[in-house]
């Protein structure tokens, strides 16, 4: 018998903070206060050899439901499409035109945070309308 076991998602990337930042605002979650004895994330970072400045950041939903999320730093850019990547569930439930204008309206807010609307890909006999997009550092997901 297995068990349920928490997991991570983990995202490289170019600038850890500001893309973890960015999907704090997508999602409702909160980073972590800064280290103790620092009052804020930039003089802790300060702090440390330039080598190991901004090389991860974490965020995590407040109500301790959703997984913790993990950005650490790369010397490489993305050069591939993603082959995993979020769904991020705003549209749950609707369907027709109400999905759709939830859709647009949620695509609006992240876009204006840095987001990239990509296309929309419209209801079909199997599927409802979703929007791919992709995050500051072109990683791809998806408004369902």
């Amino acid at each position: 018998m297995s068990t349920i076991k928490q997991f991570q998602v983990t995202f490289d990337c170019a600038d850890p903070e500001r893309v973890a930042r960015f999907w704090c605002e997508v999602l409702g979650y909160v980073a972590p206060a800064p280290p103790e004895g620092f009052a804020t994330w930039d003089a802790y970072n300060l702090s440390l050899p330039a080598e190991r400045r901004n090389a991860g950041f974490v965020c995590s939903d407040p109500s301790g439901v959703g997984p913790r999320m993990y950005f650490q730093r790369v010397p490489e850019g993305k050069v591939a499409k993603n082959r995993v990547h979020l769904d991020v569930r705003v549209g749950t439930g609707l369907v027709g035109a109400e999905r759709l204008a939830t859709l647009e309206a949620e695509c609006t807010r992240l876009v204006a945070l840095g987001a990239i609307r990509q296309y929309v890909l419209l209801a079909d006999e199997e599927n409802e309308s979703c929007i791919t997009m992709q995050d500051i550092e072109g990683n791809e997901f998806c408004l369902d």
